[in-house]
């Protein structure tokens, strides 16, 4: 499995939220369980002209500057400076899926409530919008999916996709139209999943949001059982892994007691560890 990682990308622990330095957390746990079956792939990161093909430029400029506050409500030169690296991920793994049609992983968080020309919920810059427009620059794509299985709604994609008055995207988030176990239930998230799967195949790639934050037991979350998360990966990677795909971490926010930040966050940990196994699994 392909991993689009450095250490670059790492920002300081935040209270709020574990998205910042969930990414060597992630790597690490893969690298203890799964060995060599996992490959880290170094990559440049984003520049300012792609960050500002997706957000307003004095935004941009703002925020990496600390003179803007980032997505967790600071102006913290440490995540500033992670920023590009953590766009830069999204589009190299993004790239490499699309000349070599691969699906990857980019272990990432913090994009979706990225809007136009705004931060919040942990998301300052919009990875996903960085990336497709980045692609679609290039000549690389016509049409790009992004599968947002993250708990909330991706509100801040949607503002970008009105706001560049977009035609080319398929965006389905999956926060919009589930937010507990009962709407959830009875089979409405699985045949959600299956319209939202068929109206990504006439895309050129697939951005998944594997998000961990669904979960039945997440604080941010509270939807999606265990089994219904397992087979939520596996149908994803199944129904879409013969198209170049790039998944990332989105949100989790379960917490243990525990020593170490690994073992107190060991709940979300575990649910990016099966999505890795499912990989591994499926694509060898």
């Amino acid at each position: 499995m392909k991993v689009f990682y450095r250490k670059e990308q790492v920002g300081p622990v935040q209270r709020s939220s574990p998205s910042a330095h969930k990414p060597r957390l992630v790597v690490e746990d893969w690298k203890k369980h799964f060995g060599a079956a996992i490959e880290i792939c170094s990559f440049e990161p984003a520049t300012e002209k792609q960050l500002t093909r997706a957000h307003q430029s004095d935004f941009v400029k703002g925020v990496l500057g600390c003179t803007v506050a980032n997505g967790f409500g600071n102006r913290d030169l440490a995540v500033a400076q992670t920023l590009p690296y953590t766009s830069g991920s999204m589009v190299a793994a993004a790239e490499y899926a699309v000349l070599h049609k691969e699906v990857v992983c980019s272990p990432t968080s913090g994009f979706h409530h990225a809007g136009f020309s705004s931060a919040g919920g942990y998301c300052t810059f919009n990875g996903l919008m960085v990336t497709a427009l980045a692609l679609k620059d290039a000549g690389l794509v016509n049409r790009v999916a992004i599968l947002d299985c993250d708990a909330h709604y991706g509100d801040g994609t949607d503002s970008i996709i009105r706001a560049l008055g977009i035609d080319w995207i398929e965006h389905h988030t999956q926060g919009h139209d589930f937010w507990s176990a009962a709407s959830a239930a009875s089979g409405a998230y699985e045949r959600w999943l299956t319209a939202a799967i068929f109206n990504c195949l006439n895309c050129d790639l697939v951005l998944y949001q594997a998000g961990a934050d669904p979960h039945i037991d997440d604080p941010l979350g509270g939807t999606l059982t265990t089994a219904q998360m397992r087979e939520r990966d596996r149908t994803v990677f199944q129904k879409l892994g013969h198209m170049p795909m790039v998944w990332n971490l989105a949100g989790g926010y379960q917490v243990v007691k525990g020593e170490s930040e690994a073992e107190r966050i060991e709940p979300v940990l575990a649910l990016h560890r099966e999505t890795a196994r499912l990989h591994c699994e499926i694509f060898g």
